[in-house]
């Protein structure tokens, strides 16, 4: 196993924040042996280990502007209530994101990707984290992208499985359990200055999980600081854009290409994480509390 790994985080629409990082991270030379992914995260980490280049990043974000809401979370309140009123387990059935990821996935298979890529789900009985390496990509990323109540659990082998963010949303610990002798993390961050939280049940889920991304990544990099050299590609604040919010993710490309542009030629990958400024806060009169 290669030395160097990127560790992708959850957080929805967020994920954008992402591709603006691997811009700039692969513009300045900055590139994994193998990558590591959870929720949203484990998509991006998914379709970069297919095209680990700076035009695989460009057909990245390409894709990323492409979408909205409804490319993920398809508006049918009808379903949606015929799925309560019937008792399932699930509200919004992930037809569309599964054709998403197999249009434009450049492999079926986990272990058929150009670099080693790692996908992190959870169990849905247990809470374990649980690793996906190989077998199908597909079911793997549907897997750690269901949202527990809000999409399917998914079946593999012997276990159902829900949304990483249950277990691991960023799943540094899994990174380390792999060997990496260094980390870089690339973290969607958290809204400290939205007016209001997201309407629906959908949105209201998804925001809770992105402040629970927030606070595992604080815990996570405190907890294996000591163990293996640890860079957290800054997340965007001031953030006012909600996970739910697919509207906006041009903007938040472009932003976390240029901050993560400015942390690079500052040396960043070499300062250790302030963990303390990567903590869930808010913005009172300017101030962050």
């Amino acid at each position: 196993m290669g030395e160097t790994a990127f560790v992708f985080s959850g957080g929805g629409s967020l994920g954008a924040v992402e591709v603006g990082m691997l811009r700039a991270l692969t513009l300045h030379g900055v590139r994994p042996d193998w990558v590591v992914g959870s929720s949203v995260g484990a998509l991006n980490a998914a379709y970069f280990a297919g095209d680990p280049s700076s035009h695989g990043v460009e057909l990245l974000e390409a894709l990323w502007r492409s979408i909205g809401t409804g490319s993920v979370f398809p508006a049918s309140p009808w379903r949606a209530l015929v799925n309560l009123v019937l008792g399932r387990d699930h509200l919004v059935t992930p037809t569309s994101l599964r054709k998403l990821i197999e249009h434009h996935l450049p492999y079926r298979r986990l272990e058929d990707a150009r670099l080693p890529c790692h996908i992190v789900a959870a169990d849905v009985l247990s809470g374990d984290p649980v690793r996906l390496s190989q077998g199908s990509a597909v079911e793997a990323l549907l897997a750690t992208t269901a949202i527990p109540g809000i999409f399917p659990p998914v079946r593999i082998d012997d276990r159902l499985l829900v949304d990483g963010g249950v277990a691991s949303n960023t799943p540094i610990a899994t990174a380390v359990a792999l060997g990496a002798r260094q980390i870089v993390v690339l973290a969607t961050g958290a809204p400290c200055t939205l007016e209001r939280p997201p309407r629906g049940a959908v949105g209201l889920a998804l925001h809770a999980l992105t402040i629970l991304i927030a606070r595992q990544l604080v815990s996570d990099v405190t907890r294996f600081a000591d163990t293996v050299p640890i860079a957290v590609v800054p997340p965007l604040c001031p953030l006012n854009v909600s996970s739910y919010d697919f509207s906006r993710t041009g903007e938040l490309i472009d932003r976390a290409a240029n901050t993560t542009a400015d942390w690079l030629e500052h040396g960043g990958l070499g300062r250790p994480p302030l963990a303390n400024g990567l903590a869930p806060h808010r913005h009172d009169d300017g101030v962050a509390t």
